[in-house]
């Protein structure tokens, strides 16, 4: 007699278990890019060639307001959003930790990176830097759990538009970019750099490490999450 197992008899198959925790891959996607991204604006300080365009809209505020650097960088970061109240642009996990997690990168990382001397090697730094800040956008991003304040307003600005994360992000560089350099900012070829390479830079990573959403289980087996930001998937359109 040929004896077999009630998964057998009922012809049911067994399901392959998932791989790894979807929760603990989030939150640690979401943490290395944020300490990513704050390392990258520290060596491209260090490279002093020119600030990224946010700074230089912050450093141009400064010269007018009569305010401290990091005041000023915080009334932005309101600022900002606020703007995300018409997009539909929600704040979560990941908004918050953006800005105690990256100011706590870039001080450790200037502390352990030393002023560097000569152009070529400030141009590798700078360029290393560039490409460094892409990778942790598409990870912190792509985690799902909130993007930063500037980082939220081109996430919504593509929804709403249709446009690419490429042509929002770079009209957004460049539109903070000219109103700081016409307030007094500081500019470099560095700053340039970022502006044109950093939406195009975006738009490879952030495909690669977005996190997809999860499949709907059946109601005797929920799954543990953590609350999603709205899909990014709008954004990644060439």
């Amino acid at each position: 007699m040929e004896y077999r197992s009630n998964a057998a008899q009922d012809g049911s198959r067994t399901k392959p278990k998932p791989r790894g925790d979807p929760v603990i891959r989030r939150l640690t996607q979401l943490y290395t890019g944020l300490v990513l991204y704050g390392a990258s604006m520290a060596l491209q300080i260090r490279a002093a060639l020119g600030l990224d365009p946010w700074d230089v809209f912050h450093q141009g505020l400064t010269r007018h307001l009569g305010l401290s650097f990091g005041v000023v960088t915080m009334i932005v970061g309101a600022a900002v959003l606020l703007l995300w109240i018409p997009l539909r642009q929600w704040p979560g996990l990941g908004t918050v930790s953006n800005v105690v997690v990256i100011g706590l990168s870039v001080n450790e990382v200037l502390a352990l990176v030393p002023a560097l001397h000569g152009v070529l090697l400030r141009a590798v730094l700078l360029a290393a830097a560039i490409v460094l800040n892409g990778v942790a956008g598409g990870l912190y991003i792509g985690a799902r759990l909130g993007p930063g304040p500037r980082d939220g307003l081109m996430t919504g600005v593509c929804r709403r538009t249709g446009r690419s994360v490429r042509q929002v992000r770079t009209a957004i560089e460049v539109t903070v970019l000219l109103i700081g350099l016409l307030m007094g900012g500081s500019v470099g070829v560095g700053t340039l750099a970022y502006a044109l390479a950093i939406g195009p830079l975006v738009q490879l990573f952030l495909p690669l490490f977005t996190v997809p959403e999860p499949a709907r289980p059946g109601p005797a087996t929920p799954p543990r999450t953590l609350p999603a930001q709205p899909p990014v998937e709008a954004a990644l359109r060439p």
